[in-house]
């Protein structure tokens, strides 16, 4: 054997050192194009997906997609902000910025999933609400406002999944949920790095450490008690292998269905213990005194 070869094969035999990625590193990878978005998500999770359109009062925003799908024969509300996959795609959705529009049909859809009795999933990946005029002129705080409001009070399960981005307000509106899944290299805050640095030190160039600051990574966020669940990525993230990524977050989602829809079940059983004491104590007051 050769100098040459015996260093090659020392090489192979020698563990590699894992790099740790910082923040700024898991921003770059969460806003990596070639990430699955929640088209790839909804054809990899559900069998059967029926999309619905329109809020019913102005437009059919193309940024949040929703639609009921079934999930291992769990039929459920899908709803998901929508980046899209081309140039054209990405122009239709701005970018899967929402107006005011997008929230209300998630809204309209929601309620109709509460009364069936369907649980919601919804699928996270925006850098943030649209700031156009247009969404400004239909009241886009407004509609974030209400949608915090609405899905904080619907009595059906609910379970987020942050694939991407969770950009601010434009990502809480539909991230409120029963369960609250995060994959390991998405980031969710409440202003981008480049805000923020342009905010406190007037100073974009500054993100990698304002992306520091913010406590932005599914490690910190876990800590914080923010979300509940890390769904690992396949090496190097899951723009290199999509079909592993999302069927590891078909896994955690299955499980989170299953864990929230028990809960929900029991505590509706819970709740009507009152009433059936109730019941009982009349009933021996109209016949046990007899």
């Amino acid at each position: 054997m050769t100098k040459k070869t015996t260093k090659k094969a020392v090489a192979k035999k020698t563990p590699q050192k894992t790099v740790a990625l910082t923040a700024w590193d898991k921003v770059k990878i969460a806003r990596d194009a070639k990430r699955p978005h929640v088209k790839d998500f909804i054809a990899g999770v559900c069998s059967d997906f029926e999309e619905l359109h329109g809020d019913r009062i102005v437009n059919d925003d193309k940024a949040m997609v929703a639609g009921f799908g079934t999930i291992e024969g769990i039929n459920c509300l899908i709803l998901g902000h929508n980046k899209g996959a081309t140039i054209e795609e990405n122009m239709e959705s701005n970018f899967g910025m929402v107006t005011p529009d997008g929230y209300r049909k998630a809204m309209r859809l929601a309620k109709l999933a509460e009364r069936f009795g369907n649980p919601i999933v919804t699928f996270v990946d925006t850098p943030g609400a649209y700031p156009g005029r247009e969404a400004e002129e239909r009241g886009q705080a407004e509609a974030i406002a209400k949608s915090l409001e609405f899905f904080s009070g619907l009595k059906t399960p609910i379970v987020v999944v942050v694939t991407g981005e969770g950009g601010s307000g434009g990502a809480l509106a539909i991230a409120v949920g029963d369960r609250i899944l995060m994959m390991e290299n998405a980031v969710y805050s409440v202003i981008s790095p480049e805000g923020c640095a342009g905010i406190l030190w007037r100073d974009g160039a500054r993100a990698p450490e304002a992306a520091e600051a913010l406590k932005i990574t599914a490690p910190e966020l876990l800590k914080l008690g923010a979300i509940d669940e890390i769904i690992p990525e396949p090496k190097a993230g899951a723009h290199k292998n999509p079909e592993a990524a999302i069927k590891a977050v078909k896994k955690a989602v299955v499980k989170a269905l299953v864990v929230t829809v028990a809960f929900s079940l029991v505590s509706a059983i819970i709740g009507l213990i009152p009433n059936a004491i109730s019941l009982v104590d009349g009933l021996f007051s109209i016949f046990g005194g007899h």
